[in-house]
């Protein structure tokens, strides 16, 4: 692996510890200013604001890379979280927090910057496995940020919040001394309009082509489908099974180490195999392994769920990589920023929309949420199989 992937993956790193330090701490934190019962119902609006402002930011950044190159993005973004982490930790005011989570919101153009350095940097199987080593330093990340966040903040509330700045900022000054561009003169948009301010226009450019379309209605039924089950588990292993934080910690941790062992050990090992033999292993294995959760929650089968969820993750840890690369190589270079940032605004939307309507379905009966989340899987694989001819796959070899 050469200097920049390694870089680049250190960054994602650092990314994700930032990110996630914060999360345990929101609803204590937002607890100093309003009643108790007032407290779920600000902190959906805390995460909402920032799913909409990702939604509208994402590829207004993810463009004005293609123009102005990665790394200044890439600084912009972080620096500005930077901010916004100290903003929150200052607090003072309930005002003042969602000042903080909208600067957060507004600079989340990191990823989309993020995943282009890799499509800039790489090709074919080289991508796909350094799309895996990017979800796995993530998942490292999300695994020891919390943790880091939880010990922090029970005796100074606000200290993890100041961390998680610091970290932004360590992270931006490691940008701007040590990364270098990859997105050279040549290869970028000669010019920009005020559409580039346009999130909507960049939706528009981007489904415009046909074989970025196609890839999105591919995602969408995926990630739609996994975020039913990310929204609901814990919830679903609570009431049905009556699980207590110790053992729906246990099981988190389990996904956290499946997720970095299949994207960062076992795929590259399967790159052997072609990209068609890898998104369709990791599809079945994420159906089977929710079939395996109806049947657990229908027989009242606890010990089955620990099955179906290293399934999922293994599953979830093949197909992702690949699908970032098959999108990755459907538009042209001076447009991954764009394709990025429409990408992660999609996935922005589908936060904002997705665990409402789980909460909704699971009143309802909780094992329908499965049943949808199996059939919205079997579409994945079938408009998969059905579209093979407009992906760019990479063949075995």
């Amino acid at each position: 692996m050469n200097k920049k992937n390694v870089l680049i993956l250190i960054i994602a790193l650092l990314n994700a510890i930032g990110l996630t330090i914060v999360i345990p701490l929101f609803p204590f934190l937002i607890s100093q200013y309003v009643p108790a019962e007032k407290v779920a119902f600000y902190l959906g609006i805390l995460i909402s604001i920032y799913a909409g402002c990702k939604f509208f930011m994402a590829p207004i950044m993810g463009a004005l890379s293609d123009y102005f190159g990665r790394k200044p993005i890439l600084f912009f973004s972080l620096f500005a979280t930077a901010i916004g982490y100290f903003t929150l930790g200052i607090g003072g005011a309930l005002w003042v927090l969602f000042l903080g989570r909208i600067i957060v919101g507004i600079s989340a153009g990191d990823i989309s910057a993020l995943y282009a350095y890799v499509a800039d940097s790489t090709q074919g199987r080289e991508r796909t496995k350094l799309y895996g080593y990017l979800g796995a330093a993530n998942g490292i990340g999300y695994m020891i940020g919390p943790a880091i966040g939880g010990l922090l903040g029970i005796k100074y509330l606000s200290l993890p919040f100041y961390i998680a700045g610091v970290i932004s900022f360590i992270t931006a000054l490691f940008i701007y001394i040590f990364l270098p561009e990859t997105l050279v003169e040549e290869k970028r948009e000669k010019s920009i309009t005020i559409n580039a301010l346009n999130p909507f226009f960049h939706f528009k450019d981007i489904f415009s082509l046909k074989e970025a379309r196609k890839v999105f209605i591919l995602g969408a039924f995926f990630f739609i489908g996994l975020l039913f089950y990310q929204s609901n588990i814990s919830v679903y292993l609570k009431d049905i099974f009556a699980w207590g934080p110790t053992q729906i910690g246990v099981l988190f941790a389990l996904i956290g180490l499946c997720d970095i062992f299949s994207r960062a050990i076992l795929l590259p090992k399967l790159l052997i195999f072609s990209e068609k033999s890898i998104i369709s292993g990791g599809l079945i294995l994420m159906i089977t392994g929710f079939a395996s959760i109806v049947l657990s929650g229908y027989l009242g089968m606890s010990n089955l769920l620990w099955m179906s969820i290293v399934l999922i993750t293994i599953g979830e840890g093949l197909f992702d990589p690949s699908y970032n690369n098959i999108l990755s190589h459907s538009v042209s270079e001076n447009q991954q920023g764009q394709l990025q940032g429409v990408n992660q605004s999609l996935h922005a939307s589908y936060e904002i929309f997705v665990p409402f309507a789980a909460g909704v379905l699971y009143l309802y009966n909780p094992l329908v949420i499965y049943i949808i989340v199996i059939l919205l899987m079997i579409a994945t694989l079938l408009f998969f199989f059905k579209n093979l001819r407009a992906f760019k796959l990479t063949r075995s070899g």
